[in-house]
């Protein structure tokens, strides 16, 4: 049993949520480059220019968007949504979603990961929320259910329902979620992005299979973490 099974292709974009920013940046740094034959001070004129440069670079590496194209036979296989570290994985008493008990997976983005999620599976999206919160660090327990986040539940041709929540962090003021109710959950299909820090988890049945372990990196749309039962 392999954890990665995708066609490779080294395509790197830039994603849409962040090419506003970008185009703000590129802007500032042609107006300052302008502004610099007339300033009496170069020294200012050389750090602002550095300044606006490093966030420039930033942001562009932030929002990249890789393409990462899965190829999988097994229909109940999940594929991790989010890059980042396995943080959570345990039962919990859901009393939001299911009100039952189910297995939590969480997996923490630091702003170096691709901050874009994928559908973990295939199915339709029953149900797409966003609440409001708090902006509590993404690593601690709480931030599940007192942080900003978005809720989306999916349920599969074989009618076993998922819960996945993108969790906003103490950086992260804005998530954005694509899923609607109604739309069809496909695999290589985003579901959403969320900027800087920020968290992913998973409510999925008790007896799901698990590949990945606490601690463990996972790569979105890549690594496959299990298999529903």
């Amino acid at each position: 049993m392999t954890k990665h099974s995708k066609k490779y292709n080294r395509r790197i974009k830039i994603h849409r949520e962040g090419r506003t920013t970008i185009a703000i940046l590129l802007a500032l740094l042609f107006i300052l480059c302008a502004l610099g034959f007339w300033l009496n001070n170069p020294w200012i004129f050389v750090a602002i220019m550095v300044i606006v440069a490093c966030l420039l670079c930033f942001s562009i590496y932030f929002f990249r968007f890789p393409h990462r194209e899965i190829n999988i036979d097994e229909p109940n296989f999940l594929v991790a949504p989010a890059d980042g570290k396995i943080v959570v994985i345990e039962p919990t008493d859901d009393t939001e979603i299911f009100h039952e008990k189910r297995l939590q997976v969480s997996i923490f983005m630091s702003p170096l990961n691709v901050h874009a999620q994928w559908y973990p599976i295939e199915g339709t999206v029953i149900r797409s929320e966003h609440q409001k919160g708090k902006h509590l660090q993404a690593w601690l327990p709480k931030s599940s259910t007192e942080n900003e986040r978005s809720l989306v539940v999916i349920e599969t041709p074989s009618k076993t329902r998922i819960a996945l929540r993108q969790i906003a962090g103490a950086m992260a003021r804005r998530i954005v979620t694509y899923a609607k109710a109604g739309d069809i959950a496909k695999r290589n299909k985003t579901l959403g992005f969320i900027k800087l820090g920020s968290r992913v988890d998973l409510y999925l049945p008790l007896d799901t299979e698990m590949y990945v372990e606490v601690g463990e990196s996972v790569t979105g749309n890549e690594t496959i973490i299990g298999r529903l039962p």
